[in-house]
């Protein structure tokens, strides 16, 4: 009788946890699109979005996302991928990649930035480089500085990994012309100053040196207090953005000319050496010389 009655019990049990779960029924959607609107009360991001195969048509949707800093982070006119799961009558969007930038300023987006236009002098900023040493971007007036901003410990292939190997490859083009590279300096610049310490830069960056056949001579990796770095990188409309163990951020790779005015600025990762090379070098170095 006792062996029964546990038996009967255990059986309740088990159903009785059954129906209490929840079945998950996720489908995972590639979602490619464009933003059109934030609105961070309501907590919804209206996307304007390419066909997904196999599901719906191009529309414009509001969407709810999953990474909460992105209500922070995105602006009207931000060129997105990311993953949209579905889950019975549920949807959000996860997994938010900026892969390329608006140049939506109107104030209509959950933030708003400024930056640079060709032509313009860019400030003295003063910075610290992987020893430790003082810098500031006078100092290579004369040369042209190509600086892109990155951090050690971002876990994003497509952002601060793809801008350091791209900042190698173009290092690498720049040793088969002696004359572009005598006049050309490059810099890595952290957004995570209280990590990125100098040895941490000097230890991040001799991977990409020694993979460039460079030296820091000629690309350097650059830290400094929190203020100095967001000085710099507000300047260029770079956004970026503490969550938890990691920093969300957008792009910025800038190219400056010998006389410290702005030639280009690229936002997104988008961007190649060979495109720095035509439409950013070339041109300031022959100036120059």
């Amino acid at each position: 009788m006792t062996a029964k009655l546990t038996l009967t019990l255990a059986i309740v049990a088990v159903a009785f946890l059954t129906g209490c779960r929840h079945v998950s029924d996720e489908r995972h959607y590639d979602l490619k699109g464009k933003v059109v609107s934030v609105d961070q009360q309501l907590r919804e991001v209206t996307v304007a979005h390419q066909a997904i195969p196999g599901y719906m048509d191009a529309m414009t949707m509001e969407y709810v996302l999953k990474d909460q800093w992105a209500y922070g982070i995105l602006k009207p006119g931000d060129q997105i991928t990311a993953s949209l799961v579905v889950d019975g009558g549920h949807s959000w969007l996860q997994d938010i990649v900026i892969t390329q930038e608006g140049a939506d300023t109107s104030g209509t987006g959950a933030t708003t930035s400024t930056e640079p236009k060709p032509g313009d002098q860019v400030p003295n900023f003063s910075l610290v480089n992987q020893d430790g040493k003082p810098i500031d971007l006078n100092q290579y007036h004369g040369s042209t500085l190509v600086l892109t901003f990155v951090y050690t410990r971002c876990p994003v292939p497509d952002y601060c990994p793809l801008m350091s190997l791209n900042f190698a490859g173009l290092d690498r083009d720049l040793q088969k012309n002696p004359a572009l590279y005598s006049k050309t300096h490059l810099l890595s610049i952290t957004i995570d100053p209280e990590f990125d310490r100098p040895a941490v830069m000097r230890t991040y960056g001799a991977g990409y040196i020694k993979d460039a056949g460079s030296s820091f001579q000629h690309w350097e990796f650059a830290t400094g207090t929190s203020d100095q770095v967001k000085k710099i990188a507000e300047f260029f409309g770079l956004r970026y953005w503490n969550d938890q163990d990691q920093i969300v951020h957008s792009l910025r790779t800038a190219v400056i000319g010998p006389d410290g005015k702005l030639v280009k600025l690229y936002r997104g990762n988008d961007w190649k050496p060979e495109d720095v090379l035509a439409d950013g070098i070339q041109g300031p170095v022959a100036s120059g010389s």
